[in-house]
């Protein structure tokens, strides 16, 4: 008996055969073996449906002018991610979450005015940050110690305000001078007798006048607890010496008392 195959049955056979669509690249970008280049495409936000397996992503020369919480979908062999040239002014805490495997970030040509510690907390394995051409007055060293792996730094073209706010810098960089890019053009930009004046060939006599004041929450809290025991303390001591003095002269009373003819 032979065997009939319907129109149906036909169509199943064609559909089982046509190959599986392969993951589409963001209509803004242009995809080829792990890279993606979204530059000069008018972006405002990051795009989402970017391949899982990109490992260099370019989005200079865009609109971006904030990263919110986890603003990047989930790339795990990212290894490159380029913002410069974005009106990027404000980076969330939580903005790169994802970007574990990150090894080289280029925030230059925006409008950063403050960088917190915790942004960069997720970069564990990030070796090259570019922070040039920005507004950044001065910049936390706590910033930088959330990146272990730190080999390459760029500071360059910003308005550093060389005054003792950037004394904590000052001392991190002096430590890690090797990591420090284009010495030459990290330069203060405030005061205006130090304008243009290279960070780098500042010296502790420089921060002379700067006294670090500040104090930490354990000392905060023996203050509370050493202030009112140190007040009880004195009530105490100077009711004992008075009672002390009471007695004694009573006592000389007394004597003198029953001394008398």
């Amino acid at each position: 008996m032979g065997c009939w195959m319907g129109p149906s049955t036909i169509l199943v056979c064609l559909l089982l055969l046509r190959p599986l669509p392969s993951p589409a690249c963001p209509a803004a970008c242009r995809c080829s073996s792990g890279e993606a280049d979204c530059s000069e495409h008018g972006l405002r936000e990051v795009p989402q449906s970017l391949l899982a397996n990109t490992s260099t992503l370019w989005l200079g020369y865009n609109f971006i002018t904030v990263l919110g919480p986890r603003s990047f979908p989930p790339l795990p062999g990212l290894l490159l991610l380029s913002l410069r040239h974005n009106h990027l002014e404000l980076i969330h805490s939580q903005a790169l979450v994802g970007l574990g495997a990150l090894e080289e970030l280029d925030l230059s040509n925006n409008y950063l005015t403050m960088l917190s510690p915790e942004t960069f907390l997720p970069l564990t394995n990030l070796a090259k940050l570019n922070l040039g051409s920005n507004r950044l007055r001065e910049l936390e060293p706590r910033v930088l110690h959330a990146l272990p792996q730190l080999r390459a730094l760029l500071l360059h073209d910003n308005p550093w305000v060389c005054s003792c706010g950037i004394l904590p810098l000052w001392r991190w960089l002096s430590h890690n001078r090797e990591k420090v890019r284009e010495k030459n053009l990290f330069l203060c930009k405030v005061p205006e007798q130090l304008n243009l004046y290279p960070i780098m060939a500042l010296g502790n006599e420089s921060f002379r006048q700067c006294q670090d004041t500040s104090l930490s929450t354990q000392q905060y809290i023996a203050f509370l607890i050493i202030g009112p025991f140190s007040f009880m303390a004195s009530i105490f001591f100077c009711t004992f010496i008075g009672s002390i003095i009471v007695v004694y002269n009573h006592l000389r009373k007394e004597s003198y008392f029953w001394r008398r003819p």
